[in-house]
């Protein structure tokens, strides 16, 4: 089968998984950035004064044996790695530069980090996130990542969940006080002693004999909930203003 086909097969996941080469320069900078990334993400963390609301959807999934599939949006990364390091999940990154600093970041926060995505080696990786949720232990994606379009969601945590029943967990972190980056997500980076608001929505679930229309229901859920969720939490804090 052909890259096109296997991109095909798998809604527009490719299957190429050939390890991203890096010159010298390249690996010293991950080293680097990556380590900073950890130090910073765990010191600013730890000032945050946090508020959360939905926590009973996440009990309830437990509650019925099930797995999470946790979703949120690439540019709250920062609080949301801090936020879930206890919980040994893994998470999906890319196979490009910025992915590689990521990954190890989390690495160092706890966390496995498969790799793939929509564009670069996104079969392998849900394979590996397929076995992590048979054993037992949650995923995640940063749905619109790595390279957007920003605030639009990929397929997925939708085909992951109808092959394991898990369930789809969405989740938005809003900051009170933050800086953004001009990048193509808008990241924020938390300023120190901010408060944070999480909001955490119902689970999805996806059934295993869903077809092509059901798929792109659940999709369609996926994206209206996690936009609900940031329009709910980023208009809390100008309420407050």
């Amino acid at each position: 089968m052909n890259a096109s086909r296997e991109e095909e097969s798998a809604g527009g996941l490719a299957y190429w998984s050939r390890p991203r080469q890096f010159t010298l320069w390249q690996r010293v900078q991950i080293a680097v950035v990556s380590q900073l990334a950890a130090w910073l993400i765990g010191l600013i963390g730890r000032t945050l004064r946090w508020q959360s609301e939905g926590d009973e959807h996440l009990d309830a999934i437990y509650r019925h044996g099930k797995r999470a599939i946790f979703t949120c949006w690439h540019g709250r990364i920062f609080s949301a790695l801090f936020y879930w390091r206890k919980t040994e999940m893994a998470v999906m990154t890319s196979q490009n530069f910025d992915g590689e600093y990521i990954a190890r970041c989390m690495q160092k926060l706890g966390y496995s980090a498969p790799r793939g995505s929509s564009s670069r080696g996104g079969l392998k990786a849900l394979a590996e996130m397929v076995r992590y949720l048979r054993r037992g232990k949650d995923v995640g994606f940063a749905v619109d990542g790595p390279r957007g379009p920003r605030y639009e969601v990929k397929p997925g945590p939708v085909l992951l969940a109808r092959r394991t029943g898990a369930a789809i967990f969405c989740f938005h972190i809003s900051l009170q006080h933050r800086f953004q980056l001009n990048s193509w997500d808008q990241t924020q980076i938390p300023l120190p002693f901010s408060r944070a608001l999480i909001l955490k929505a119902p689970p999805i679930y996806v059934s295993r004999e869903a077809g092509e229309p059901g798929l792109q229901e659940k999709i369609a859920e996926m994206q209206s909930t996690l936009d609900a969720l940031r329009e709910r939490g980023d208009s809390h804090w100008k309420s407050k203003a």
